[in-house]
């Protein structure tokens, strides 16, 4: 088994709530093979997608889950083509990498990452979770996915080991009663990719829906003008 030593040790200063977490998490990384002799403070979400393009409720959610979770960092991950999903991205890899990157610009603890865009394809959720736990041993991992992912969780691939790798938390905008036993972060927000890309070609605004950094890169490229 391998040993990872972690940031932070529990006090009498923490919570009770914060020395149940950190059990709990404790126990969850021992199943993943970790023996721990310390307790995990660092918290990383990934947020994947296509983000095609990326627009402000990805940014709303993200921020909620950020403070609602207590987490260090979220980081971005635009897919390159997602193995569970038919239709490929319109707009490229890079451009959706260059549009993510200009609309976090300035918030410290968002980051985005090209890893599944390099890595050959099909690339999968948990060769993205155990990548960035190479580089973060001593972080708990959360896992930010859409509630129209809940439905097909269980056939992502390796789903029984990612499950214990990482704790789920679903993005729900629908504004609906949960069907499921996931944490939930929910804000109802009526903004959609697919909207965008059909405002675009139809030569309405966009503004409001994305961030204006995002929008000139849209112009720019002429991208989902078809």
């Amino acid at each position: 088994m391998q040993e990872s030593t972690l940031n932070g040790q529990l006090s009498t200063s923490n919570s009770p709530l914060q020395r149940f977490q950190l059990n709990v998490e404790r126990r969850r990384l021992a199943e993943g093979g970790l023996s721990v002799k310390r307790w995990v403070l660092k918290k990383i979400a990934i947020y994947g997608g296509t983000f095609d393009p990326v627009h402000h409720a990805h940014l709303i959610l993200a921020r909620d889950a950020l403070e609602t979770l207590g987490l260090d960092e979220v980081i971005f991950v635009p897919a390159a083509v997602s193995p569970l999903k038919k239709a490929a991205p319109v707009a490229s890899g890079e451009l959706r990498l260059a549009m993510l990157r200009a609309a976090i610009k300035g918030e410290p603890k968002f980051a985005a990452d090209d890893c599944e865009l390099r890595r050959p394809s099909p690339s999968y959720t948990i060769d993205t979770v155990e990548e960035l736990r190479r580089r973060n041993n001593d972080a708990a991992i959360y896992c930010l996915i859409g509630e129209d992912n809940v439905d097909r969780l269980s056939k992502w691939h390796r789903f029984a080991e990612l499950k214990r790798m990482v704790h789920f938390i679903v993005l729900d905008r629908r504004g609906q009663p949960a069907s499921h036993s996931y944490r939930v972060i929910d804000r109802k927000i009526d903004i959609s990719a697919t909207e965008i890309r059909t405002r675009v070609a139809s030569g309405r605004s966009i503004r409001y829906f994305v961030p204006s950094t995002v929008e000139e890169i849209i112009r720019r490229e002429k991208l989902y003008q078809e």
